[in-house]
């Protein structure tokens, strides 16, 4: 399952949320993943990691020359208000920053992801990191393991 991009696009695959997990295959072909932490400090108002996030996506883009599409994990159920309000404040900068951009985006539902890189859609964290460690890689914690199989499930089945 180690394709890679038929193209010469960059694609950036997210994991939304407080801790963002992130993948990305570049136009040469190399994939670099990781997590980032929009946790607010005790000094910022709630909206300081959207900004945050903003600025990430900003620097993301001039580190990899540019983003050509990007995939998000669509979560249609969260298991607590906080984490569903996060997540859409996550989705709204995502999907403005890439209007502003004129950068195509897509979300992909979690069970997809999930059958895609483990065989079933309702994997575990676990199946799902160990499907991306079979893949050569050495996620830090799940967010930044389903970002690396949204983006192999996006650069196999369209790119």
């Amino acid at each position: 399952m180690k394709s890679t991009t038929k193209t010469n696009l960059t694609v950036l695959s997210l994991d939304l949320g407080t801790t963002t997990g992130w993948a990305i295959c570049d136009k040469n072909k190399v994939i670099t993943s990781g997590t980032i932490s929009f946790k607010p400090s005790r000094f910022e108002g709630g909206g300081m990691r959207y900004l945050r996030f903003a600025k990430w996506l900003e620097e993301t883009q001039q580190t990899f020359d540019k983003i050509d599409i990007v995939y998000f994990e669509a979560v249609r159920r969260h298991l607590g208000v906080d984490a569903a309000h996060a997540y859409g404040g996550f989705l709204a900068s995502l999907t403005s920053w890439c209007e502003k951009n004129t950068i195509p985006y897509e979300g992909v539902p979690v069970g997809t992801i999930k059958k895609f890189i483990a065989g079933k859609g309702n994997a575990s964290k676990e199946e799902v990191i160990t499907a991306v460690v079979e893949q050569g890689h050495n996620p830090k914690d799940d967010n930044e393991a389903d970002a690396l199989a949204l983006l192999y499930l996006s650069i196999q089945s369209k790119h």
